[in-house]
């Protein structure tokens, strides 16, 4: 596969002249040590997983860092946490110097503990994820978004297959004392069965054997690793008995297409579980066009406890919010768009668009309208609609 360029890049490249440090996280294996290497070919680059590089940087982290030329991009710095101290002293010898300092980390948590720590107005956090349909065509709900998946396709079930052996013994160890990992293997398998439902840990518990903190902690694991997506509901009630459990789903559609052993298209056409990977397909895509433009990631769900349920809620400028519902279906019906409908009108002017996205078919008519006050967007045009979405930014 060609070199794809990254949305984010923009972003990256602006920041370097404007911060003295940048936070590029994300989960391993999405393109951010690429990214920054191909923004700054000239750049030293450290690899702080390496035991020899973390020795030095133990024994003495001044001279590691003096030694070092300008700019460094310093890879995995989770793995070296005390180096934040070190370099905010170097920084504010001479505030005004920009784009010294680039930090990648496949750990969000710790990487935020520390900046918030030692590092506070003096870096911007970035988030890559997985490539998105915007960048590159290739991106599917089978292969999902992950650069080496869709650069060699035929291979995706080893890669996976090697990526969820290499995490369990990284991320996984390095976070907390897992002593069951092939007990945390299946806990993954059976949040991929869950995909797209509301969370509920003491389901998840039982069929594993483990307690309810245990499964509290293996999500947080999951979710501070850039491995799920956790979509709370929305906040405001418009008068309505809301449900207040988060949605979970996995970020990436190909990981969770190999956790439910789905192997091929036509095994995915038929599989019970096409329309919540769909669900969470466009959930990651809308987080994506949100990371890439440098924004807050902000996703939300609708559900209140008379069964009314909107898959999407997306905040919009001056409290104003898009309304989207997800159907894996080719054929779609106007009854798709009655609880878009129904929360608009108790929303009133709240509601700013309401649109239904739907898999693209190659026979029939594409639908720009499917019901009063609903636009129909298919899976290929979705991309279009999120390059206008707007929230307010959380940079750091």
């Amino acid at each position: 596969m060609r070199h794809v360029p990254r949305d984010l890049a923009k972003i990256v490249l602006d920041a370097l002249r404007r911060y003295p440090a940048i936070v590029l996280t994300g989960p391993r294996r999405a393109g951010k040590t690429f990214l920054l290497r191909t923004l700054l070919p000239s750049a030293e680059y450290i690899l702080l997983e390496d035991p020899d590089i973390q020795a030095r940087v133990q024994s003495d982290p001044r001279s590691f860092l003096e030694s070092l030329k300008k700019p460094a991009i310093l890879d995995e710095i989770q793995n070296t946490p005390l180096l934040f101290n070190y370099i905010r002293t170097l920084i504010d010898r001479n505030p005004k110097r920009t784009g010294d300092w680039l930090f990648t980390g496949s750990q969000e948590a710790p990487l935020m503990q520390g900046i918030s720590e030692s590092m506070a107005g003096r870096a911007l956090i970035l988030q890559l994820l997985p490539m998105s349909k915007a960048e590159t065509p290739r991106v599917s709900l089978l292969h999902g978004g992950y650069p080496e998946v869709l650069a060699a396709p035929r291979h995706r079930q080893l890669w996976f297959s090697s990526y969820i052996q290499t995490y369990l013994e990284r991320d996984v160890r390095q976070i907390t004392q897992v002593r069951d990992l092939p007990a945390f293997r299946r806990f993954m398998a059976l949040l991929a069965a869950r995909h797209g439902q509301i969370l509920n840990r003491t389901d998840i518990a039982g069929p594993l054997g483990v307690s309810v903190p245990t499964i509290s902690e293996w999500l947080h694991i999951l979710e501070i690793t850039a491995q799920i997506l956790i979509i709370p509901p929305h906040f405001e009630n418009f008068g309505k008995r809301i449900v207040k459990s988060p949605k979970i789903y996995w970020a990436d559609s190909g990981m969770a297409c190999h956790l439910l052993g789905i192997q091929t298209q036509a095994e995915l056409d038929r599989s019970p579980f096409l329309g919540a990977l769909f669900e969470g397909y466009a959930a990651a895509e809308i987080l994506k066009s949100q990371t890439n433009q440098g924004l807050r990631k902000e996703l939300y769900y609708f559900r209140d406890q008379q069964g009314l349920e909107i898959d999407f809620v997306l905040p919009r400028p001056q409290g104003k919010i898009w309304l989207a519902e997800c159907k894996a279906s080719r054929t779609i019906d106007p009854k798709m768009a009655r609880p878009m409908q129904a929360l608009a009108k108790a929303a009133g002017k709240t509601v700013d668009r309401s649109f239904l996205i739907y898999r693209k078919s190659r026979t029939a008519p594409e639908m720009r309208t499917i019901a009063s006050g609903v636009d129909a967007v298919h899976d290929e045009e979705l991309t279009e609609v999120l390059q206008n979405i707007r929230v307010k930014t959380a940079r750091s």
